[in-house]
């Protein structure tokens, strides 16, 4: 199969792009940078470079494919961030309407239910529906839950304040993922192709809560009374802005910070919870946020 993967070779897009090279698939790689070409052929995969908001280019790179996995790269430099996600979804629409692909699995999150009021994902909601108006186009849209990798951006808290913590966590659980089985679930899909129609697939790898992500990732770097703190949602901007990022993405995160607060980000997958969870448990990232932790 001639298959095209967004995303460059990010923490999904690389062991996805592994995992059907090695199936012997005919695999394009989508990036922005042409520093990535060398490392995207040693691969054994073709790059494309060029934008994702070049719709020219998306339909050319598109064109030939029988599936395509779209995400839609993060853009800090955005004064509207939703908007930035919404538009590049209908990027994707066009492309793919123009190009002839009849299958797409797309990239997407809990929380794409809300068409406002959840931060970035909201902008993910516009991207959904884009898509979803193609006819005749067979459309799965994965909504992982909240990404380990999120929790890197801890560190720096733990190192300087001995606290983890964010705008939420007093009450509920987090149900998380690993970037590796959201690949695992893309790549089974792209080969398979076993969804017809417009649907959706949480891809969730263990759930806790915020006081227990608190202790197994405190026991990993020696601090087994590492405690979740929530702050409220001006302190969780503030420490953001001094941290040095924008504005605009400041906002979003606590907006998206405010959804999971009160459950209304999880609500939707509260109501259709997959009957499995997927391999990579809570205490199997702890060794990586260990051995980020103690490089850092």
């Amino acid at each position: 199969m001639k298959i095209v993967v967004t995303g460059s070779l990010g923490h999904i897009s690389k062991p996805l792009v592994k995992t059907l090279v090695a199936a012997k698939h005919d695999v394009t790689v989508v990036s922005s940078k042409p520093e990535k070409v060398m490392e995207i052929e040693a691969l054994g995969a073709g790059a494309a470079i060029g934008s994702v908001e070049d719709v020219a280019f998306l339909t050319e790179t598109f064109t030939g494919a029988d599936a395509v996995y779209t995400m839609v790269p993060p853009n800090f430099a955005t004064n509207d961030w939703k908007g930035y996600i919404a538009q590049i979804g209908k990027n994707y629409a066009e492309a793919i309407k123009a190009s002839g692909v009849k299958n797409v699995v797309n990239l997407s999150s809990m929380g794409a239910h809300m068409p406002e009021g959840c931060g970035p994902v909201s902008g993910l909601f516009h991207v959904e529906q884009a898509l979803n108006q193609l006819e005749g186009v067979n459309i799965l849209h994965l909504r992982p839950g909240y990404f380990y990798t999120n929790f890197l951006s801890n560190i720096g808290m733990i190192k300087h304040a001995g606290i983890i913590g964010g705008n939420y966590g007093t009450t509920g659980k987090n149900a998380m993922v690993s970037p590796d089985d959201i690949a695992e679930v893309a790549a089974h899909e792209l080969q398979h192709l076993s969804h017809t129609g417009k649907n959706i697939a949480y891809v969730i790898s263990d759930e806790r809560t915020y006081p227990e992500i608190a202790k197994v990732l405190g026991k990993a770097i020696g601090k087994p009374d590492l405690q979740w703190v929530e702050f409220s949602d001006a302190d969780n901007t503030g420490g953001m802005l001094q941290a040095g990022i924008p504005q605009e993405v400041a906002n979003n995160y606590t907006e998206m910070g405010t959804a999971m607060r009160s459950g209304e980000m999880a609500a939707h997958f509260n109501k259709n919870r997959p009957k499995h969870f997927h391999k990579t448990k809570l205490e199997e990232f702890a060794e990586t946020f260990a051995a980020m932790y103690n490089h850092a």
